[in-house]
């Protein structure tokens, strides 16, 4: 400890002292080292324009009643820095390095703010750390290897920064991990093993992460996105295993191979899987119950299932589905309980719907540039789609 730091432990130490001697000590004595780290934290730190989170941090007082510090006996046991209310302006400066000296910290939280520089190395010293959650900030860098030292953590949440370089292989051996989430980022590389068993929620997307992926999520997973990404490779090995799944977003990818079947009956309430290169037909074996199924922009075959007939917003536009569109998808579209049907830029041959048929209004109904005529008008969602049918040469190379 340099002198400063031994300058500000006498001043903590004489200014309890005098506490003592006027009989005013109204509160547990914070940790010498809590202290100082309080101290050094505030420093490094300061509200921006219409916040005043820190008014309350007057170190002539019991720093366990400053806003966002919550102790127990004489440690400080969470920390969570900045007005969590919508809309308030969090902080600005640099996380000090003085974090890894509250030593039984097990919840540090930072609100979306203007906070920059790496994240410190010291946090790994945190072994009692369950939480550790820095959203919405400037932080870059690399993610420290060395946070795979916090053997305790349930919550990783770094998403919203501007952190570099890969993943660490050593996050995801963290055996007690619940959520993970570290979206919108710059991480490069490709997506390590996560090995926890309590594995719930893993938000991976908007990063350049590439490579195919590991086949060793845990099957508790509920909540899997790795949208915008550059992954590659079949997922259907990955895929057939969680079906615990609520929530999957692979879109954006360049995944190829075909899709499993047997998720269609996952208790999944959105599936997207648009913007890859999935082939194949895709035939799932029972009615699918998924709020939203988004397929488009594959390499999709065969014909339409009826099995998707019971889906609410179903987008399989942009792929080479061939035949006939099921009965019972017209049925579901004119009664209103299928509210979004995407089949523009197919080879579809014929639709089952009167031209005198009223769409409900609350339906979005596109099926241009398919090898038929379209038997009504309905307007399409994307400006380029003047063209109403798909020119008979291009239809007649797909059937030879």
């Amino acid at each position: 400890m340099g002198k400063q730091g031994r300058k500000r432990l006498v001043s903590y130490a004489l200014f309890l002292a005098a506490l003592f001697q006027c009989r005013f000590l109204a509160f547990a004595i914070l940790d010498p080292l809590d202290f100082l780290a309080l101290q050094l934290i505030r420093k490094s730190m300061n509200d921006l324009p219409g916040s005043s989170f820190f008014a309350s941090w007057d170190f002539t007082s019991d720093p366990c009643n400053f806003t966002g510090v919550y102790c127990e006996s004489d440690k400080v046991i969470a920390l969570n820095l900045g007005d969590p209310r919508a809309g308030f302006p969090g902080l600005t400066g640099r996380l000090d390095t003085a974090i890894g000296k509250l030593s039984a910290l097990t919840e540090f939280s930072l609100v979306p703010g203007r906070v920059f520089g790496s994240l410190p190395m010291s946090i790994s010293r945190l072994e009692n750390l369950r939480v550790l959650a820095i959203t919405r900030n400037f932080i870059s860098g690399d993610i420290p290897a060395s946070l795979g030292r916090l053997r305790r953590l349930k919550t990783l949440d770094l998403s919203y920064n501007r952190l570099t370089g890969k993943i660490p292989r050593s996050i995801g051996t963290l055996p007690e991990l619940t959520n993970v989430l570290l979206c919108h980022n710059n991480l490069s590389g490709s997506v390590p093993p996560f090995l926890s068993e309590a594995l719930t929620r893993l938000d991976l997307k908007r990063n350049a992460l590439t490579s195919s992926l590991p086949n060793s999520f845990s099957p508790s997973l509920q909540f899997l996105s790795l949208s915008w990404n550059q992954l590659s490779g079949p997922v259907d090995s990955v895929l057939s295993r969680l079906d615990q799944l609520s929530f999957l977003d692979l879109s954006f990818n360049r995944f190829t191979g075909p899709i499993p079947d047997r998720i269609f009956s996952f208790p999944l309430t959105n599936l997207h899987l648009q913007r890859n290169s999935f082939y194949g037909p895709v035939q799932p074996g029972d009615q699918v119950k998924i709020s939203t199924v988004d397929l488009s922009h594959n390499m999709l075959s065969g014909r339409i299932s009826p099995m998707f007939s019971t889906v609410q917003n179903l987008y399989l536009n942009h792929n080479r589905f061939t035949g006939q569109v099921p009965d019972s998808l017209v049925d579901r579209l004119l009664s209103a309980s299928l509210q979004t049907l995407y089949l523009q830029h197919n080879f579809l041959t014929g639709i089952g719907i009167n031209p005198t048929a009223e769409i409900p209004q609350s339906t979005s109904l596109c099926i241009q540039y398919n090898c038929m005529v379209p038997p009504v008008q309905t307007p399409c969602p994307l400006k380029f789609e003047t063209q109403k049918t798909r020119p008979t040469s291009l239809c007649n190379e797909w059937k030879g």
